[in-house]
């Protein structure tokens, strides 16, 4: 079974009231859900993740700032809004001084930085296949070299590229836009969509046992 974080982010930017589209999606089993610091201020996705911790969910932030301060800047709102895991940035050195400087009430989050490049705004992550994860076959060799969970952040937009990287050994995946263009099964429904991607990542129902007779 891999992993899915529903991002509540569209264009590299959280959409227009998370709150309320978190809300449509609550109860449809989520594990994960996750946002930017972009588009939306720190306390109203505080407000988001308060929400999502009371229904016993873990919250992400993804950072998609393309110079270090910004980045920074982004790795200290992370500490406010309180998320359990921080995606992204590439600086993780001077992320880890910034996180381990500012109160965190259950310890650290999970940290996993971008390999590669992040250039331009939405980002595209550019590199050698030696330090980028992209879906498909490049992340077998990602999950080989990786000492931590491999998250697939972007362009997964069908339940076949989802088998390819649970296939592939990556831990989990991200959605955000593709789900609110619509281009998941059970669309236009994004609760119906979250619900269908959820029945993907797990996989397909074991064979029913057949007992002699």
């Amino acid at each position: 079974m891999i992993e899915f974080v529903f991002m509540l982010t569209h264009h590299d930017r959280t959409v227009p009231d998370p709150a309320g589209v978190y809300q449509q999606v609550r109860e449809c089993g989520l594990r994960y859900v996750g946002f930017k610091d972009i588009g939306a201020p720190v306390a109203e996705l505080r407000e988001v993740c308060d929400r999502a911790h009371a229904d016993g969910l873990e919250v992400m932030l993804e950072v998609v700032s393309t110079t270090r301060e910004e980045e920074l800047r982004s790795v200290a709102a992370a500490a406010e809004i309180g998320v359990d895991w921080l995606l992204g940035g590439t600086h993780p050195e001077d992320g880890l001084r910034v996180l381990a400087g500012s109160p965190w009430p259950d310890g650290l989050p999970r940290y996993c930085p971008f390999p590669g490049t992040v250039v331009g705004h939405p980002s595209i992550l550019q590199g050698e296949i030696g330090q980028i994860a992209d879906p498909a076959e490049l992340t077998r060799a990602v999950v080989r070299a990786a000492s931590g969970p491999v998250i697939a952040a972007g362009s997964v937009a069908s339940t076949a590229q989802i088998e390819t990287l649970d296939g592939a050994g990556a831990w989990g995946f991200t959605i955000g836009g593709a789900i609110f263009e619509g281009r998941l099964p059970g669309a236009p429904s994004i609760a119906g969509q979250v619900t269908e991607v959820l029945r993907a990542a797990a996989g397909p129902a074991p064979e029913p046992a057949h007992s002699p007779g």
